[in-house]
Formats: C-alpha cells, sequence, structure tokens
C-alpha cells in the first residue's frame, strides 16, 4: 500500500467521500477544500484523508476519512492517519483535531485506537436544519450528537 497526497479532481474520489458523509449538502460544501491523502494498491484508490486547517491556530482538522468497504479493517484508515500525523508534524502544525457521530462508537473507537481523546461535543450538530436526514439512526442510537478529539502532533 501506498500514501501519498492526491492532485487530481475531487469528483473523481466522491465515492469514497460519501462513504464518511451522510449529508450532500454538507459534502458539496467542504469537498474542495484542503488537501487529500490518498491510500492506494496498485493503480486502486481504496481510502483518503482530506486535511483542512482547523477551529484554532496550529489546529489541523481531519474533515473526511474513507475506505472502501473490501479494504476496511485491513489497516488503511490506521495508515493513513499516521501519514497525516507525520506529515503535519512535519509543516509545524500542533494539534490535529476531528469529529465524529457521538451515535457511531466504532468510529469513536478508532479514533481512540489511533492516539485521539475525547475534546468536546456538539450538541444537535446532525439534524435537517444542517442538511442532514431525519431520522439517521446508528447500531440503534439516533445521530443527533457530534463529538471532537484531538491529538497532540510531535514538534519537529
Amino acid at each position: 500500500m501506498e500514501i501519498d497526497w492526491y492532485p487530481g479532481s475531487r469528483s473523481e474520489l466522491r465515492s469514497l467521500f460519501e462513504l464518511a458523509e451522510d449529508s450532500q449538502s454538507q459534502l458539496d460544501q467542504y469537498i474542495g477544500l484542503g488537501r487529500i491523502l490518498i491510500a492506494r494498491r496498485g493503480t486502486r484508490v481504496i481510502g483518503h484523508l482530506q486535511l483542512i486547517p482547523g477551529p484554532e491556530a496550529g489546529d489541523i482538522e481531519i474533515k473526511s476519512l474513507g475506505v472502501t468497504p473490501q479494504a476496511q479493517g485491513a489497516g488503511v484508515g490506521r495508515a493513513l492517519v499516521e501519514a497525516a500525523v507525520e506529515r503535519c508534524a512535519a509543516e509545524s502544525w500542533t494539534r490535529l483535531v476531528v469529529s465524529t457521530a457521538a451515535a457511531d462508537t466504532g468510529n469513536l473507537r478508532f479514533y481512540q485506537r489511533v492516539g485521539f481523546r475525547m475534546l468536546s461535543v456538539e450538541r444537535d450538530a446532525f439534524t435537517p436544519e444542517t442538511g442532514y436526514p431525519d431520522p439517521i439512526v446508528i447500531d440503534g442510537i439516533f445521530l443527533r450528537d457530534r463529538v471532537w478529539l484531538s491529538q497532540d502532533l510531535p514538534s519537529k
């Protein structure tokens, strides 16, 4: 597996972005932002990680992370996060932040396993008013709140 920056058209990666985003209107707003790392096996893209400047000085945010269903559970997401940590630290970012659905316990477990810690909860982030269908249920839990996680980056 190779990981590198993606210089191509974002529309070619839209199906990967859609794996991580339930709102088409939200996705339309951010798909063109920042930079994207991709994971490739041969010529096939099997995952992406989008980085944008974060909410506070020194922060960089993982805005989107998606891995093809066939490649999930094989360490692709972990490798993308590790590459992001290494590259962002080398660029002197101080903290990596990410948000995910409070109802998505799988994502919460994943981010904590790769070094993130809980930062805050944003209540009522996933509503029809913010572009999300109603209801969204994940593992029997109604999706309402967004959890923010962070990890400090090593200084280079």
